[in-house]
């Protein structure tokens, strides 16, 4: 059977609606997640994205599939970057790579524009060979970072809340202030916390002790046993410099040990030193850098 590409738009065309389309695109994505995989799209990275809805995190999706069985897994996270995984059983599989390849160079294919474009794709895999080979190049680079959940975490120093939904006006107050944007709405926060993702999530808030909320964080299990993720950490401006953020880190670390994880990972553009070092002091094992591909326009 050809490899066959799916958009999860919910219009039944691959026999699945829209929901079951997405439950099976992130049940395949934690099957895949395992400790010393190459860096590649967590069900975490679905799950915030969900903050836009559950129509459109279907609508940004793509599932390529080989007699019903999912071989790879898009995230269009923007009209110009495909975060994109392989099932590791499929990385060197030529007839996938050739029809990978082929969908993200040709714009009617539904995947990316034309011109100036990105993808993430795992090392090792053998599209990311084909798309070199077709005059990719690389772009910035990423630090990825990594503590293993096999030990115990101690405490952050800190008072840490789990949010819930009476507190995530407070919890989406921090993000906005940290990042500088104002995207991250308490509508958005309810709409990522009823995605499917988030029943193995969490999100933290860490406070000071004159109890102002000063740093946030949202934790992605895959499952027990598997790797899990942060996204996003940030620190209220207003409070930098006293170690919230690494305290926040260490209590994400031992959110995600409750929920099983083997270990912790985390990414972050390798020119935000202040970032890595935060999570270095948080017993994060600074990993080598990784690279997105990039098209020219």
């Amino acid at each position: 059977m050809p490899i066959e590409l799916s958009t999860l738009g919910g219009d039944g065309s691959d026999g699945l609606d829209g929901a079951d389309a997405l439950s099976e695109a992130v049940g395949a994505l934690r099957a895949w997640q395992y400790e010393g995989a190459p860096m590649q799209l967590h069900p975490g990275d679905l799950g915030w994205y969900w903050r836009f809805g559950a129509q459109a995190t279907a609508a940004a999706v793509r599932t390529w599939r080989r007699d019903g069985q999912i071989l790879a897994v898009g995230l269009l996270d923007g009209a110009e970057l495909l975060r994109l995984t392989v099932a590791p059983d499929a990385r060197r599989d030529e007839e996938l790579a050739q029809r990978l390849a082929d969908d993200l160079t040709r714009a009617e294919r539904g995947v990316l524009g034309e011109g100036e474009a990105y993808v993430e794709t795992p090392a090792g895999t053998r599209v990311r060979e084909l798309l070199f080979e077709e005059g990719w190049g690389t772009g910035e680079p990423w630090t990825q970072l990594c503590r293993d959940l096999t030990a115990p975490v101690p405490g952050p120093g800190v008072r840490i809340e789990v949010v819930g939904p009476e507190r995530a006006r407070a919890r989406t107050a921090v993000h906005r202030a940290a990042f500088g944007r104002p995207t991250f709405t308490d509508e958005r926060w309810h709409a990522m916390a009823a995605g499917l993702p988030y029943a193995d999530a969490r999100c933290l808030l860490a406070y000071d002790d004159r109890d102002n909320a000063v740093a946030a964080v949202t934790v992605w299990s895959a499952g027990p046993g598997r790797p899990g993720l942060l996204e996003p950490m940030g620190v209220h401006p207003d409070h930098r410099g006293h170690g919230y953020g690494r305290a926040v880190t260490i209590a994400a670390a031992a959110a995600l040990r409750e929920l099983g994880s083997s270990s912790a990972v985390v990414f972050t553009p390798s020119v935000n030193a202040g970032a890595v070092a935060t999570y270095k002091s948080a017993g994060f094992r600074q990993l080598p850098e990784i690279r997105d591909q990039h098209r020219g326009a």
